[in-house]
């Protein structure tokens, strides 16, 4: 009987003790997969920021190229946006706080915003001109000038991200006119959330322009963004409101029960669908309507993102929508046999699941859900939906379908659907370094 016990206690140890090892070989494993990655981000991180400067930095104008050619060659127009000029801002502000000893990106961040100043802001009625020539002149759209809350948005988004950088005050002063400037001219106290065009002078389109509807989700969490980085810097109670209505805005209303975004609106937030109408009308109107993947993942990380500035201690809804836009994401929009996010689907008319609509897969996309999915694996880590050998295969995608190993860079979108992206420009004014580095630095600093 003694013999039979002592066997079993020997039988029980020798089974601890393997399981134990087994579980330290796979947490070694894991942690030598999340060094190896790291390493490959940190040389694609170096390599992204020689690749775009000095380079695409204006020297006879100021502010920064919008239109660079496949191989890394200046060429074209150069209409310069205020989104793309204030994303440049921005990205190497937050650079910069992560390459603590260099000495060149803040000025570089510097250069965007003169130009942003001297330029772009409307000297005489407020506000930020949507589009300029190279040298600065405000361009007409449709025979006037438009104003969007949207580009409003990233140039607070810059030079909130500048000032916490650098300590200049100036740039945070602009940054405050412009949050200044939205509420008097976009804000909506009626119905809550922004109208997203105004003339020059201010007016607000109430029911949209040129066809496009007064309100959407797109211009809505990028506010969402620009008002948590300001907030960070300036706890001001008014940009605390209104950012604390914007996380309820995305959260509660723009987020449908099954996890996607509706992406427009009419004034009193009813949304545009045209679910019932004919296939050649879905079609026609896609841009108003689909499911985008990639904004719901991306808008995932945002919303987590201004909770946690806003200090909220119970983040239980937060955390659960947020999980349940990346779920549906990689459960309805992800390739399953080569990686990847699709760029659109749609719920057709008595269907349940999404058919996919728009099988490409663009750059902004791919790495937002790196950020994102990473981010739900620190959150999640024994998650069913096994978010890290999400993160590692979409890793593994970018490498061999999105990064140019060329060039250098972030093709268009992944070359698997369309190998065609090889030669397309890696700047434009919808396109620059400011999804890339954040995913990477964020991913790389979730890594470490």
């Amino acid at each position: 009987m003694k013999n039979t016990s002592v066997m079993n206690l020997i039988l029980l140890a020798t089974s601890l003790a393997t399981n134990r090892a087994a579980t330290q070989f796979k947490s070694d494993k894991h942690n030598m997969e999340k060094d190896s990655i790291r390493l490959e981000m940190q040389r694609v991180l170096i390599n992204e920021f020689r690749l775009w400067y000095p380079l695409s930095i204006d020297p006879l104008y100021g502010g920064f190229f919008s239109d660079i050619n496949y191989n890394w060659e200046v060429t074209g127009q150069q209409t310069k946006m205020i989104v793309t000029q204030a994303r440049h801002v921005w990205s190497t502000a937050n650079a910069s706080m992560y390459y603590k000893d260099d000495t060149t990106l803040l000025p570089i961040s510097r250069n965007g915003i003169e130009f942003l100043r001297e330029k772009m802001w409307d000297k005489d009625f407020g506000g930020f001109y949507d589009l300029v020539t190279r040298r600065g002149d405000p361009i007409r759209e449709n025979g006037k000038i438009v104003k969007r809350a949207y580009g409003n948005a990233f140039a607070v988004y810059g030079l909130a991200a500048n000032f916490k950088a650098s300590g200049d005050t100036a740039a945070l002063s602009l940054a405050q006119e412009t949050f200044r400037w939205l509420e008097k001219h976009c804000y909506d106290p009626q119905n809550g959330g922004y109208f997203q065009f105004t003339s020059r002078e201010g007016v607000p389109f109430v029911d949209g322009c040129d066809g496009a509807p007064p309100k959407d989700q797109n211009s809505t969490i990028h506010l969402l963004e620009a008002f948590t980085e300001l907030y960070s810097v300036w706890p001001d109670p008014v940009v605390k409101e209104r950012l604390q209505s914007l996380l309820l805005l995305v959260r509660d209303r723009i987020t449908t029960d099954k996890g996607y975004m509706v992406l427009f609106f009419k004034r009193d937030w009813t949304p545009i669908s045209y679910r019932t109408s004919s296939a050649d009308v879905r079609e026609r109107n896609y841009e108003f309507d689909h499911v985008s993947f990639g904004h719901d993942i991306e808008t995932a990380y945002l919303m987590l993102e201004a909770s946690k500035v806003l200090g909220i201690k119970d983040n239980t809804r937060t955390l659960a929508v947020g999980k349940k836009m990346v779920d549906h994401s990689i459960t309805f929009g992800w390739d399953k046999e080569r990686g990847g996010i699709y760029d659109g689907g749609y719920y057709l008319p008595g269907e349940e699941k999404p058919t996919i609509v728009r099988n490409t897969k663009e750059w902004w996309s791919q790495v937002e859900a790196l950020n994102s999915l990473l981010l739900m694996s620190e959150l999640y880590p024994n998650d069913e939906h096994r978010y890290f050998e999400k993160f590692r295969a979409q890793w593994e995608y970018c490498k061999k379908y999105v990064i140019d190993t060329e060039h250098g860079g972030w093709y268009w979108g992944g070359i698997d659907i369309v190998p065609n992206n090889k030669f397309m420009p890696k700047s434009t004014i919808w396109k620059c370094n400011y999804h890339t580095s954040r995913a990477l630095i964020n991913c790389i600093t979730m890594l470490n």
